[in-house]
C-alpha cells in the first residue's frame, strides 16, 4: 500500500511539473558519459564480459559503480575499454580507485581526454526533474546489436524521471527515482535539467506484481567523499539550475528598461545640449558686449591723449620749439591712429556664434580625455542573479582593457553594436566561449557553448583562417577578425549553456 501511494505520489508531480529539459544541456552531458566494457582474452581470442556506464568527473578520470567492475577482482584476464559517446577512438582504462560499501569505482582513461561533468553540491528535492544517462543492454538487444557493434562510439539512452526522495540502502545514501533504469544503466549519472550529477545509478527495483519500476542513484554525498579519498579535484556545481529561457526573458527586460533609459537620457542630453548651446551664445554675445565696451574705453583713452598731445603741439608752436612740436604732433597722430584701430578692431556680434562652437568643441574634448580615461585594469565580479552557472561559481575576472579593443596587451576584440567582443575556440576542451565588454556600462559577459567533436573540428577549422593573435589596430586585420567572429557564430548552436554576467570596477593603482 505504501509503495503503491509512493507511485501515485510520483505520477503526480509528473503531472504537476512536466519536463522542460534544455536538449542542449542533456546533449552536452551525454558527452561525458561513456559505455563501460569488460573485455577477457583466453587462447589470443578476446571475450566480451559485459558492460556498464560511466561519466567522467576529469578529463581523465571515469566513475562507474564498483559492482561493474567486481569481475576483475576473480579474474586478472579481464581488460576495461572506455568507449566515447562520439568520435571514433576507444581507450583503456584502470582502476584507481574502489569502495564496495558505497558501490563506487574510479578508472583512469589511458590517453584519452573526455569532457568532464559538474556535481551538484547540494541534494535536489523531492520532485526534482531529472534524467539517468547510460547504455541500457534492453536497448542494445532491441537494435537487434551483436558485442562487436556495441563497442563503437554511440550516442547514450537519456530517460526523464522525478526524485521521489533519499534513502539509505545498504549501509550508504542512494536517491529514489523514477527515471527508467535497466541493466547496462549502472555506473550512468543521474542528472538534473541543466545536465549536472546529483548522484550514480546504481540499481533498480522493481514493486510486487511488477507494474512500477524504480532507480537509486548513490548520492553525490557519498561521491564526494570518494573523489576526495582518490584525490580528484572534480567540478562543484553551486549555483541554482535555471533555464535559459527564463534567464533571455529576464534579460530582454532588463534591455528593454536599459533602452527606455537611453531614450530618456538621449531626451534629457538634447535638453541639455539645447542648453549648453543658448548659453554658449548667450556667454559670447556678453563677452563680445565686454569686449566692445572695452574697445570704446580704449579708443576714448586714445582721442583724450591725443587731444592732450595736440594741445600740446599748440603750445610748443607757440613757443616756437619746432623739434618737440614735431613730437608732440607725432605722438598726437599715433595716439588718433590707434583710437581708430581699436574702433575698427571692435569684435562684431555675428562672431558670437563661432565663439559659441569654440566653447562648445572644447567642453566635447574634455567629455573625449574623461572617455578616454576609462582605459585601465578592471576587477570583474559575477552577477549571479543575471547568470546561468553551471558549474562553480566563478572567480573574479582581471581585465586590462584599452579604448581600440585590446585586452590584457594580447588579445584583440572586435567592436559590434553591443561593445566589443571575441569568439575564443580552444584547442582541448569542447567549449567555445563568446567574451563581449561593454566599456559604457563596465558589464563584461561569457556564454559558454559545449559542442561535439564536429562542431569542435568545424571551429577550429573556421579559426584557422585567422592567423594575427596580437593586438592590432590594422583596418585589413580587424575585418579579417570580423568576418571569422561571424563565420564562428553561426556554426554555433542558438542558444549557449553557460551565461556569466560580470559587474567590472576599475582598479585602483597599487600604492608606491
Amino acid at each position: 500500500m505504501r509503495l503503491f501511494a509512493l507511485m501515485i505520489a510520483a505520477c503526480t508531480a509528473l503531472l504537476a511539473a512536466p519536463l522542460a529539459a534544455d536538449p542542449n544541456d542533456i546533449q552536452a552531458a551525454s558527452r561525458s558519459v561513456v559505455r563501460v566494457v569488460l573485455v577477457a582474452e583466453e587462447g589470443g581470442e578476446t571475450f566480451y564480459v559485459g558492460h556498464g556506464s560511466g561519466f567522467a568527473v576529469a578529463p581523465d578520470k571515469i566513475v562507474t559503480n564498483a559492482h561493474l567492475v567486481a569481475p576483475m577482482r576473480e579474474d586478472s584476464t579481464i581488460r576495461i575499454g572506455i568507449i566515447p559517446s562520439e568520435g571514433s577512438t576507444t581507450y583503456g582504462g584502470k582502476i584507481v580507485a574502489l569502495s564496495v560499501r558505497n558501490d563506487l569505482a574510479l578508472i583512469e582513461v589511458d590517453k584519452g581526454r573526455l569532457p568532464s561533468l559538474a556535481l551538484i553540491a547540494s541534494p535536489l528535492e523531492d520532485g526534482a526533474q531529472v534524467m539517468a544517462i547510460g547504455y541500457p543492454a534492453a536497448v542494445d538487444r532491441a537494435q537487434g546489436l551483436d558485442a562487436r557493434e556495441t563497442v563503437a562510439p554511440m550516442a547514450p539512452v537519456k530517460t526523464p524521471g522525478v526524485i521521489s526522495g533519499g534513502r539509505t540502502t545498504r549501509d550508504f545514501d542512494t536517491i529514489l527515482h523514477t527515471a527508467a533504469l535497466a541493466k547496462g544503466n549502472s555506473g550512468g549519472p543521474l542528472v538534473d535539467l541543466c545536465g549536472r550529477v546529483a548522484g550514480v545509478n546504481s540499481f533498480g527495483s522493481l514493486s510486487d506484481g511488477n507494474d512500477a519500476e524504480y532507480g537509486f542513484a548513490v548520492s553525490n554525498r557519498e561521491l564526494f567523499g570518494f573523489l576526495r579519498s582518490a584525490k580528484v579535484d572534480y567540478r562543484l556545481a553551486d549555483a541554482p539550475c535555471r533555464s535559459v529561457a527564463e534567464l533571455s526573458a529576464e534579460e530582454r527586460a532588463r534591455s528593454a528598461e536599459a533602452a527606455e533609459a537611453a531614450r530618456a537620457r538621449l531626451l534629457a542630453d538634447r535638453v541639455e545640449r539645447r542648453d549648453l548651446e543658448e548659453n554658449a551664445l548667450r556667454d559670447a554675445e556678453h563677452a563680445i558686449i565686454a569686449a566692445r565696451e572695452n574697445h570704446i574705453a580704449f579708443v576714448a583713452l586714445m582721442l583724450v591723449l591725443a587731444g592732450i598731445a595736440g594741445g600740446a603741439t599748440f603750445v610748443l608752436h607757440e613757443r616756437g620749439d619746432l623739434e618737440k612740436r614735431r613730437i608732440a604732433a607725432g605722438i598726437g597722430g599715433a595716439l588718433v591712429l590707434a583710437a581708430a584701430l581699436g574702433l575698427a578692431m571692435r569684435p562684431g556680434f555675428n562672431q558670437a556664434e563661432d565663439i559659441a562652437i569654440a566653447a562648445l568643441k572644447s567642453t566635447a574634448t574634455k567629455d573625449e580625455t574623461a572617455q578616454r580615461s576609462a582605459d585601465g585594469l578592471y576587477i570583474c565580479n559575477i552577477v549571479p542573479d543575471r547568470s546561468r552557472i553551471i558549474g562553480a561559481s566563478p572567480q573574479p575576472v582581471e581585465l586590462g582593457w584599452t579604448s581600440d579593443g585590446c585586452v590584457n596587451d594580447r588579445t584583440q576584440y572586435g567592436r559590434d553594436a553591443d561593445g566589443w567582443t571575441r569568439v575564443f575556440v580552444p584547442n582541448e576542451d569542447q567549449t567555445v566561449s563568446i567574451n563581449r565588454f561593454n566599456p559604457d556600462t563596465s558589464e563584461f559577459r561569457t556564454e559558454n557553448f559545449q559542442l561535439g567533436l564536429a562542431a569542435m573540428q568545424s571551429a577550429r577549422k573556421i579559426r584557422g583562417r585567422y592567423s594575427n593573435n596580437a593586438c592590432t589596430t590594422d583596418p585589413d586585420a580587424m575585418a579579417d577578425l570580423e568576418d571569422m567572429q561571424k563565420a564562428l557564430r553561426q556554426a554555433l548552436p542558438a542558444q549557449p549553456n553557460e551565461v556569466l554576467v560580470y559587474s567590472c570596477n576599475a582598479k585602483a593603482p597599487a600604492a608606491k
